[in-house]
């Protein structure tokens, strides 16, 4: 099973809904966020445990490699580039997760 943690600033809207929407057969998905005052701060043992990481802006990757420098080595992150300007589960949202991060789990059940 592929493990894929999403990333955001807060984890309160766009980690958490690309987490429930690419959750299925062959996918194991969780979430966290990289700020400070983060709603489900992200921890190491996400990071040890996640296969794949998908964060939204350049700043969270920048905030990534500082926090947990060494433990991203081997570790693909991906920049999806979704600014910060949804609501929980919005469908404009989805759509744009979708469309940026599908290609990357192609081949996967």
């Amino acid at each position: 099973m592929k493990r894929v943690l999403f990333i955001c600033g807060k984890g309160r809207s766009r980690s958490p809904t690309a987490a429930q929407i690419f959750a299925r057969d062959g996918i194991s998905t969780d979430f966290g966020g990289i700020s400070r005052d983060a709603d489900d701060a992200l921890s190491a043992d996400q990071i040890e445990w996640a296969d794949l990481i998908f964060v939204m802006e350049q700043r969270h990757r920048t905030r990534l490699g500082d926090a947990f420098g060494r433990m991203l080595d081997g570790k693909r992150v991906i920049n999806l580039g979704v600014r910060d300007r949804y609501s929980f589960m919005a469908s404009d949202l989805v759509a744009e997760l979708e469309s940026k991060v599908a290609p990357h789990l192609r081949g996967i059940s």
